[in-house]
């Protein structure tokens, strides 16, 4: 949990657009009626993609009072927050009061659905309005989320599409907030536009409240006049009842300039009244987002091998170039500079206009210095003249360099691809090293493997049985001898051990015959070391609740009536949360046989 500036999260470039939809789950305005302070159980917008379009990518937000409910329900789908936002209001009347927002990716979900109506359910806001009536005291108890969904249309020009999101306040303690969006390239201001997620706003709080582009006032009346900017709109639906939310979007193709490359956002609030009493709003927000056409490519490069050969200076550099998260092609001979602990060892360029997700491969032979010592860092920097200046302009200036540290030995180190395997417990498994020689040429020679370099060079602790091999770290490297004239080969590679999924039996017999006497899921215990097991009887009754320290044994641990005893014979149904982010919260059916 985290409460963090308004800053870049994610960035598109295509024939990209979004659209945004969600829903309140204040009754009404907390400020027109009083009556109220709890929020509703649930709420439901309807998606509304345009046709011939691609989703490419979908996020959830959503906000309330208090310090967070980190897990809801979206279409009876539970969805955990990956990100968690909170500020801090310092009221006079009852002290410091929280906000939170919290953000999931929700891509494959929104994929999977379509155009639909979605229902949000379970954030629960209910005890912290209790137990804090400070909220409903100055009228800012709220809850509401939204979704936005970047698309890709082919008739669309292509643009960049800038996703900044984080959580910042106004108040009348803050009455301005000035919020600059860095990371933007504005080739074609026409059609460009800025939207707007924040929370809290009130329609009859208009005193000093002005949103502001590059220091100019921009609304849409009605929806947006200029002096009400965040006042419970949606503009997606032309609704003025998006209750203390505001989903809005402004055009700004009079607000930014060919060849800007960041764009100044100041929100100002606070005024006094007839009687002299200071009056404002308090306004949170959550994201922005820009649309911007930009027809810019975008050079990257990486380093694929570094080739050395025994007791030479000379080094052998394979690289490739991309043109991948671009709006243009890439042209020809763009110059590339190779550098050795930031010292000038090389020169080169493309050869050929690279199109839009193209690359191509390119090898450079250079000496490393005497006066630079073995450890060092290979540098690659594309669109580079030799001294930091790039010669075109790119959607992205700051990606153009790659790294990758090497020793100059009478050996070759080479990185291999790494090995998975399914953690077997406690984060270990068992691994074939083996399988790493699939990937080079043995032609007949010796091989050997060890846990460190310096094992290696002094051959000392050699594993003994690399079909058999339990890691001890992960992820762990292990080290490849190959015997090889004039001098032995490196190789390199990481075991990593990631959680499968787990295998859920549907019955068992708890009887004490020792076999199959408890709910036995394969892969789960001391692998999902977290997770939370729940068992229901046939009429919904929450019978067991275990975790990775208890197991079900076909017993009954909650309720009046638990006795510790093996339940009856019938189906019970679980709820399995793996608390992995990898993963959905598991649902099914077993059968108790005694």
């Amino acid at each position: 949990m985290f409460s963090q500036e308004v800053s870049l999260f994610q960035q598109f470039n295509g024939h990209y657009d979004y659209l945004a939809f969600g829903n309140t789950l204040n009754p009404a305005e907390n400020n027109l009626d009083r009556t109220f302070c709890d929020v509703l159980p649930e709420s439901q917008a309807e998606l509304f993609l345009p046709q011939n379009t691609n989703i490419v990518a979908a996020y959830l937000y959503w906000a309330g009072s208090g310090e967070g409910d980190l897990e809801v329900s979206l279409n009876n789908t539970s969805i955990v927050a990956d990100q968690n936002y909170l500020v801090e209001f310092n009221d006079n009347n009852y002290g410091t009061l929280s906000y939170f927002s919290c953000v999931s990716d929700i891509t494959e979900l929104i994929s999977n659905t379509g155009n639909s109506n979605y229902m949000l359910s379970d954030l629960v806001i209910s005890e912290t309005l209790l137990e804090n009536p400070g909220y409903c005291g100055n009228r800012t108890n709220f809850a509401g989320w939204c979704v936005y969904v970047i698309y890709e249309d082919e008739q669309l020009p292509l643009n960049q599409v800038n996703l900044f999101q984080g959580l910042e306040i106004i108040n009348r303690n803050i009455q301005e907030k000035t919020i600059i969006l860095d990371n933007v390239n504005v080739l074609d201001n026409e059609g460009a536009k800025i939207g707007f997620l924040a929370w809290e706003g009130d329609s009859n709080l208009a005193y000093g409240e002005s949103l502001l582009i590059n220091n100019n006032i921009i609304s849409s009346p009605p929806l947006n006049p200029a002096n009400n900017a965040f006042n419970g709109t949606n503009t997606f639906t032309n609704s003025n009842t998006f209750y203390n939310g505001d989903v809005d979007v402004y055009p700004i193709q009079d607000n930014i300039a060919i060849g800007d490359t960041s764009v100044e956002i100041k929100l100002t609030t606070g005024d006094y009244d007839g009687n002299g009493i200071l009056q404002a709003d308090l306004i949170m927000i959550n994201n922005i987002i820009t649309v911007l056409n930009s027809q810019l490519p975008d050079a990257t490069v990486n380093i694929n091998q570094i080739n050395q050969e025994c007791s030479s200076r000379e080094v052998t550099i394979n690289y490739t170039i991309y043109n991948t998260n671009s709006t243009d092609v890439l042209p020809a001979q763009v110059p590339i500079a190779i550098y050795a602990n930031n010292e000038l060892i090389g020169n080169t360029f493309t050869s050929m206009p690279l199109d839009i997700g193209e690359s191509e491969n390119g090898q450079i032979t250079v000496t490393i210095p005497e006066s630079l010592p073995n450890n060092l860092t290979i540098t690659i920097a594309v669109d580079d003249i030799g001294n930091g200046i790039g010669v075109i302009t790119e959607l992205n200036e700051l990606n153009n360099v790659t790294t990758q540290n090497i020793q100059l030995l009478e050996v070759i180190i080479t990185p291999l691809e790494a090995i998975k395997n399914c953690n077997e417990g406690f984060d270990t498994s068992t691994f074939n090293l083996f399988l790493s020689e699939d990937q080079i040429e043995i032609s007949g020679q010796t091989t050997s493997y060890f846990e460190t370099l310096e094992d290696l060079e002094a051959n000392t602790n050699e594993i003994l049985n690399p079909s058999y091999y339990q890691n001890t770290t992960v992820p762990q490297t292990i080290y490849l001898k190959v015997e090889n004239q004039p001098c032995y080969q490196v190789y390199y590679f990481d075991l990593f051990v990631e959680n499968c999924p787990p295998n859920i039996p549907q019955a068992f017999t708890p009887n004490n015959d020792g076999y199959n006497d408890w709910f036995n899921i394969q892969g789960l215990y001391n692998i999902f070391e977290t997770h939370k097991l729940l068992i229901y009887n046939r009429y919904g009754t929450l019978v067991f609740e275990g975790d990775n320290n208890k197991p079900w044994i076909g017993n009954s641990n909650r309720g009046i009536n638990n006795s510790e005893k093996i339940l009856p014979t019938g189906t019970y149904f679980y709820i399995l949360n793996l608390n992995d982010s990898n993963y959905k919260t598991l649902t099914g059916w077993v059968y108790l046989n005694k």
